[in-house]
């Protein structure tokens, strides 16, 4: 099977997950990269160039905002993403629309 099909299926919901891991604490890029990779199974593999816009079009919306973390010791500089209140309440809106489809497909598919 072309995997333009998958590719295409999987860009319409990376806004929805990376608003879900950001939901529980805030994350630098390459954490929430491991922990979508790790929660998937190995479903969602996104590389940085994939990522990073995603973030800066969530944080343009009001959805997340960014803060850097200090170096310490050998630790490097991070920057960290938090979901914003306007986030949580956009990524309950995106659950519901997302659930309902869900709820489509599958009755188109059972048929």
């Amino acid at each position: 099977m072309n995997d333009k099909y998958e590719r295409q299926m999987k860009k319409g919901v990376l806004d929805m997950i990376v608003l879900k891991l950001l939901a529980s604490e805030a994350k630098y890029g390459y954490q929430i990269i491991q922990e979508m990779k790790e929660k998937s199974g190995e479903i969602f593999l996104l590389k940085d160039g994939t990522l990073y816009p995603i973030l800066y079009r969530l944080e343009d919306d009001g959805l997340v905002v960014s803060r850097w973390s200090g170096a310490k010791g050998k630790q490097v500089a991070r920057k960290y993403y938090e979901i914003t209140e306007e986030g949580s309440r956009t990524l309950a809106g995106i659950v519901e629309v997302w659930e309902r489809i869900s709820e489509g497909i599958s009755k188109i598919m059972e048929g």
